[in-house]
Formats: C-alpha cells, sequence, structure tokens
C-alpha cells in the first residue's frame, strides 16, 4: 500500500544527516531538534502552537484533557473511522455520540450533527477522512451557535487545505479550537516509529497541553495539572524535520496519481471514484478508496491479491457495530450511509513513488474483472 523504501532512498542523505546529528549530540529526548521540527511545523501551517508528542492517538487524547471536558459530557464523532477517535473519548470516560457520514466525501455529515446536538453536547470531533477535508466552514459555524468545542482529528490529513466561502484557505487542523495528527510513517508526513502532535492558536490551551504532555509539568519535580508521559523522542523529530520540507511535492504526487486512477475509471457504471477538485487541494488523498456499487467489493479484492496488488478495506465495520462501543441508544436507520460504505469501500495502492506503469496495471486489473 506504501512504499516506504523508494521514498527514503531519494532523500536518504538528508535523512541520515539529520538523524546523525541526534546520535552525535545524545539529546534523545526533547532535544533542539524536537524543537527545531516544531517551529517548522508551526511556520508550515501558520499555527502558533504545535505540540509533539508520542503518537497520534495520545494527541487526540490530550488534546480532549486540555479542554476539561467532564465526565459524561457529550463528544460527537463520525461512526466511519478508525476506532482511535472513539477510544479516546471513551477512555476520558466522555459519552460518544456516533452519527452518520456523507456519502460523496465520506465525512462526518452536517445534517448528522445538528440532529445530535443536545444539552449535554461538549464538542464535535470532525476527522479529515482519507485526507480530505471535512467541511468545517459548516461544522465552525455550528459550533459557535451552540458554543461547542471543535477538536479535529487531522491525522490523515496534514497539508490539506480548507477553502471557505470567502476565498480564504486555512490548513486542515488550523481552524478549529484544537487538533491532532499522527506521524505513523505511513501517514503522508510520517516518521520511522510513532509520534503525533497538537495544533492550536490558543495560548493558554498550548501552555496547558505542554504540561500534561510531560507528566503535568513545566518545572521539573514540579506537577501542576494532571498529566501523561508523551513525547516525540528526538530521532523521530529528526525524520519528520528532514521530510517536512517535501510534504506539499508529496501531497502534489498523491494528488496526480489519483487523477490518473480516477480517469481510469470514469463513467464505470459499477465504480465510485473519489471527487477530486481541480481548484482547490482540499484532498491530499493519504488513502485513495473507490466504492464498488454491484456487491462484488470482496470478490475484487480476492482477483486483486491475486495479483499481487494490495488493497484494503478502510474500515469494515462501523464503530457503532464494534463490540466496545455497542450502544441502545444507536439505530441501525441511523447510520443508512456508513453501513452503505462498509459494503462498498476498498482503497488501492497510494503513496509519493506510484509510477504510470504501476498505476496502469492496477487500474487495468480493477478494469478487468469488470469485464
Amino acid at each position: 500500500m506504501v512504499d516506504l523504501k523508494s521514498q527514503y532512498e531519494k532523500i536518504k542523505a538528508t535523512v541520515d544527516a539529520s538523524i546523525q546529528e541526534v546520535l552525535d549530540t545524545t539529546t534523545y529526548i526533547n532535544g533542539p531538534k524536537v524543537h527545531e521540527f516544531q517551529k517548522n511545523l508551526e511556520q508550515y501551517l501558520d499555527v502558533k502552537h504545535v505540540i509533539p508528542c508520542a503518537n497520534g492517538t495520545d494527541a487526540l487524547q490530550i488534546a480532549m484533557m486540555g479542554l476539561d471536558l467532564k465526565p459524561g459530557d457529550e463528544v460527537i464523532t463520525a461512526d466511519f473511522t478508525f476506532a482511535a477517535t472513539v477510544e479516546v473519548i471513551a477512555l476520558l470516560q466522555l459519552t460518544p455520540v456516533l452519527v452518520d457520514v456523507d456519502l460523496v466525501n465520506m465525512n462526518i455529515s452536517i445534517d448528522a450533527i445538528k440532529k445530535a446536538i443536545t444539552p449535554k453536547t461538549k464538542a464535535i470531533v470532525p476527522v479529515h477522512l482519507f485526507g480530505r477535508a471535512a467541511n468545517m466552514e459548516a461544522i465552525m459555524r455550528i459550533a459557535n451557535e451552540h458554543n461547542l468545542y471543535v477538536i479535529e482529528d487531522n491525522a490523515q490529513a496534514i497539508g490539506a487545505n480548507c477553502k471557505f466561502s470567502d476565498g480564504t484557505k486555512k490548513k486542515a487542523g488550523t481552524i478549529g479550537h484544537v487538533a491532532s495528527t499522527s506521524f505513523f510513517p505511513s501517514k503522508n508526513l510520517g516518521c520511522y516509529g510513532d509520534g503525533g502532535a497538537i495544533f492550536t492558536n490558543d495560548d493558554a490551551l498550548a501552555h496547558k497541553i505542554r504540561g500534561i504532555v510531560n507528566h503535568g509539568m513545566y518545572v521539573r519535580y514540579h506537577h501542576d495539572v494532571v498529566g501523561v508521559n508523551s513525547r516525540l523522542d528526538s530521532i523521530q523529530a529528526a525524520v519528520l524535520d528532514a521530510k517536512l520540507p517535501f510534504l506539499d511535492q508529496y501531497s502534489q504526487a498523491r494528488q496526480d496519481a489519483a487523477r490518473k486512477y480516477s480517469k481510469a475509471f470514469e463513467s464505470h457504471a459499477n465504480i465510485v471514484a473519489p471527487t477530486i477538485c481541480d481548484i482547490c487541494d482540499c484532498h491530499v488523498f493519504h488513502q485513495y478508496t473507490l466504492r464498488i456499487t454491484n456487491g462484488k467489493r470482496d470478490q475484487l479484492m480476492e482477483h486483486l491479491q491475486s495479483k499481487g496488488i494490495p488493497c484494503a478495506i478502510y474500515y469494515p465495520i462501523p464503530l457503532h457495530s464494534q463490540k466496545a462501543y455497542i450502544d441502545s441508544r444507536y439505530k441501525e436507520e441511523d447510520f443508512p450511509v456508513t453501513n452503505q460504505l462498509v459494503k462498498e469501500v476498498i482503497s488501492l495502492p497510494m503513496h509519493t513513488e506510484l509510477d504510470d506503469e504501476q498505476i496502469e496495471f492496477i487500474t487495468n486489473s480493477v478494469l478487468e474483472f469488470f469485464k
């Protein structure tokens, strides 16, 4: 699904030198490389504060901890996403409220958010799924009307832009009150281990979060808030800082590959390809995900695997049907789109190193199945 080796080989000298600098200085935790990467990412995103941490799940949990949400507070999020999003809500003894998604963009449904708001609702967690920015303008409007926090789950969409009706653009992850991201190796900006970060423009919130990630300390052995141990190590920061200057180039490569995929599949009766906006860059294609509408998605997967083509189903089971999150509040009729997507979606290889020969082989193999 990804080709990290080829990507590394193209920037090997830069990455190796950056790692060697950490080895030479032996500043493995909270060293200069961490702070350098933090500042460079703040500049790239045009956000006031980036707080690095150990992984993307920690980032989401710490973002919620910083907002002082209380047990029982309701947090609205998408039913169609990876479990980490709802996992941290449950871990903090908040009440997850899962809602349906939009069939076209697969992001959280604006209408579903509106219907789910109650007096107990305190926050909305939009997930920028597969690299496509959610409708943040509408989400922020709802949040402002109801005095709700917005916590962006930006684990899959770093580098994507959200375009607003007045023509302005902002990076995904910089619009809500706080945001989280993951630097898992397969992400668009990935390190060579685990890593994550929290983003915010709120000075007071950033200060609190910086304490939370480091055992609640601002001064050594003075624990001012309840915290956790979640730090991005210097070697991972060195890798990320070496790769950050290439992020827009990586996004462009993914978008170019997506256009070639979608061109091959256009007008096919049984294939719904993701829409690609030619006048904005709201989708950075962490995944390239098709919908197969004739009920033969699983057979297509077997066909591709028989040809040695990696493919995956993100995600095969809705969160509302997962054993850990089953709740009598949820009715199947509340999730028609999610229940449809889990039967139709299939993701094809998507990474920065895809070449025309590979794309042609993959698309021809998909089309061959339908003949």
